[in-house]
C-alpha cells in the first residue's frame, strides 16, 4: 500500500485562522475517537428481500451550527478522550490494550483510552453500546430502565464509563471494532484533535438514534449519497470524513469493510497542510492508497 497526494479546498470559514501559523500560535492536539457504525444496505427497513450487493450504509450526524468545532458539518459519532477513559480496571473483551497500542502507534494507556472513548461516545451520541455481559446473557434494553439516564450522565461527565460497565456486569467488546485511519487537525485551527477512526457493525437489535445536543440531524446514509451531497454543496464534509466515505463506497458489504487490510502498522499520521496550487490556497496531504 503506497501513498497518494490529495488536495482539498480550503473552506472560507477557516482562512481567518491562517495567521496562527505565522504567529507560531499552534494549539496542542487532544486525542479523540470516531466510529463509523455500519449496516448492510440490504438490511435496512423496507429493503427488498434478498437484495444483496447494495453496499453499506453508515450512521452520520450533522453537527449544530453553534458548535465551536466543525459547525454544521456532517460527521461520524465521536469525541475527545476523557481522562477517566484510561482506566486499567475497564472491563474488556477482545484484543488487549498492548495490541492496540502497536497498531495505533501510541502508549498503552492512550490506546486503552481511545478504545474506551470510541465505545463511550457511540453510546452517548447514538445509544449503541459496543459491549456485552460478563455472563454471556443478551444486551440489556438500552431504551428503558436506567440506560437513558446513564447515557445523559455520561455525556455530562457525571459518571465514568468504567463504573457504568462494572455496575451492570458489562465489558467493552474491542473485538467488534477495527482501526482504519488517524487524522490530525491542521495546525492553523484553534481547536485541534489527533483523531483515530474506527469501524464497527451496528450490533443486532440496537438502532442508533442520534439523540445528542451536538447534532441537528442524524441517520443512516449511503456513502456515495453523502459524497454526492458534498459535491453539490448540500452538506459539508471534512477531508478525513470524505476519504473514509470514499473507501466505504467501494465496500460491497459490511463484512468486506471490516476485513479490509490496514497498512502500514502503526497507522499513518495524516495532517493536511495549507499550500498554494495555481495561485489558490488549498489543503494538501498524503493518504494511504
Amino acid at each position: 500500500m503506497g501513498l497518494t497526494r490529495r488536495d482539498f479546498p480550503l473552506p472560507q470559514m477557516v482562512r481567518a485562522n491562517l495567521h496562527r501559523l505565522e504567529a507560531a500560535d499552534i494549539a496542542p492536539t487532544r486525542p479523540a475517537s470516531t466510529v463509523m457504525l455500519l449496516r448492510d444496505a440490504a438490511d435496512r427497513p423496507g429493503a427488498l428481500t434478498g437484495a444483496g450487493g447494495q453496499g453499506v450504509e453508515v450512521f452520520v450526524m450533522r453537527r449544530v451550527a453553534t458548535m465551536a468545532f466543525a459547525a454544521d458539518v456532517t460527521v461520524f459519532p465521536g469525541g475527545g478522550v476523557d481522562p477517566r477513559d484510561d482506566d486499567p480496571g475497564l472491563p474488556w473483551r477482545g484484543p488487549g490494550a498492548d495490541e492496540w497500542a502497536q497498531l495505533l502507534g501510541v502508549a498503552e494507556g492512550l490506546a486503552r483510552g481511545l478504545l474506551a472513548a470510541a465505545a463511550r461516545e457511540v453510546f452517548e451520541e447514538c445509544g449503541v453500546l459496543l459491549a456485552a455481559r460478563h455472563d454471556g446473557a443478551g444486551t440489556p434494553d438500552l431504551r428503558s430502565g436506567p440506560w437513558p439516564r446513564l447515557r445523559d450522565a455520561l455525556a455530562r461527565r457525571e459518571v465514568s464509563f468504567c463504573d457504568v460497565l462494572e455496575d451492570h456486569g458489562l465489558e467493552v467488546r474491542t473485538d467488534l471494532v477495527r482501526a482504519v485511519a488517524r487524522w490530525v487537525t491542521p495546525e492553523f485551527e484553534p481547536r485541534r484533535f489527533d483523531t483515530f477512526f474506527f469501524v464497527a457493525r451496528a450490533p443486532s437489535g440496537q438502532e442508533p438514534d442520534g439523540r445528542t445536543s451536538e447534532a441537528q440531524t442524524a441517520g443512516w446514509a449511503r456513502p456515495r449519497d453523502l459524497l454526492a451531497g458534498a459535491a453539490s454543496g448540500e452538506i459539508k464534509l471534512l477531508p478525513p470524513t470524505q476519504v473514509q466515505l470514499e473507501v466505504l463506497a467501494q465496500a460491497p458489504d459490511v463484512t468486506s469493510a471490516l476485513a479490509r487490510e490496514i497498512d502500514p502498522t502503526p497507522l499513518a499520521r495524516i495532517m493536511p497542510t495549507p499550500t498554494r496550487r495555481d495561485g489558490e490556497l488549498i489543503l494538501r496531504c498524503e493518504v494511504p492508497s
